[in-house]
């Protein structure tokens, strides 16, 4: 007995540990797109004003000046780099929006529902604009939650977060506008789709489809990086939209990422909006070309 004892008391620490590592979660791996390394950002906090930043962009790709939104106020607000101190100007009553995107002169804003707010970007010096144009739920019956503008064709994208046909088909559609600034006109142009599938290649499921929740081009590759919040998740397609890259990105870097954009140097940006324990903020990689 005394031999089975001792046996027993060899025995059951190892047991004890083989459980513990068979019940410990996966360690999750956090990749990075090439050129950049999403785990070491150069960190921006916002004043308690950007609390809930949920929108980024930059004027001709300057990134010493950026230009935000949060989801609560109707204001477009412009900062230096790196300086809490910010102007703003109103230009709609309160509401869920959700991006902006540039183009040229003029500042295009998105709502939750579809609409596209349209006004100078001079009007940033004023306290509050009447030179603002609406689409109203210009976008077809959905959620939206990002917006970018291409200066070389003057062309707007947009991407579904939610909508029922895009949850029944798993697939997440996607919309462009020409916009003409002679009249202010925007007119669509097409539509195209992400393939939910083609992101679950990558080992990552996404039952209800990709949660879109910001979008931009690269520059230097022509590229399409998409964010997702819900998912904590970078997507990168080619320039027609097939899935090249998913990245998952860590939740204790990004808090609730809305809003993301590039400068004329290729560095990346994404915002994150805050809670009650941290600030909004937006974080800077810088790019590395590979030696």
């Amino acid at each position: 007995m005394k031999k089975f004892y001792k046996a027993i008391i060899w025995v059951l620490p190892l047991f004890a540990l083989l459980v513990f590592y068979a019940c410990k979660p996966a360690q999750v791996k956090y990749t990075s797109p090439k050129g950049y390394d999403l785990n070491n950002p150069e960190k921006f906090n916002m004043p308690e004003s950007l609390l809930e930043i949920s929108g980024i962009a930059f004027q001709k790709g300057d990134g010493k000046t950026i230009y935000s939104i949060q989801d609560e106020d109707g204001k477009l607000f412009k900062q230096t780099w790196g300086v809490k101190k910010q102007t703003n100007v109103h230009f709609a009553s309160k509401g869920d929006y959700e991006d902006l995107a540039i183009l040229k002169e003029t500042v295009f804003v998105l709502k939750s529902n579809g609409s596209i707010y349209v006004f100078p970007l001079g009007e940033i010096y004023k306290k509050e604009t009447d030179q603002v144009k609406q689409w109203k739920k210009i976008l077809p019956k959905g959620e939206y939650e990002s917006l970018y503008a291409d200066e070389a064709s003057n062309k707007l994208y947009a991407i579904t977060k939610n909508s029922d046909e895009d949850h029944k088909s798993r697939q997440s559609t996607g919309y462009i506008f020409n916009y003409y600034p002679a009249d202010g006109n925007l007119t669509l142009a097409g539509d195209f789709k992400i393939d939910s599938r083609q992101i679950e290649a990558f080992g990552t499921p996404i039952k209800s489809g990709l949660k879109t929740s910001a979008l931009a081009k690269n520059p230097r590759t022509n590229e399409w990086y998409i964010l997702s919040s819900v998912q904590k998740m970078l997507v990168i397609t080619t320039p027609d939209w097939k899935v090249k890259e998913v990245h998952k990105i860590s939740p204790s870097k990004f808090n609730q990422p809305e809003g993301i954009a590039f400068d004329k140097d290729f560095n990346l940006y994404i915002s994150n909006e805050g809670d009650e324990i941290s600030p909004g903020n937006i974080l800077k990689f810088k790019y590395r070309p590979s030696k």
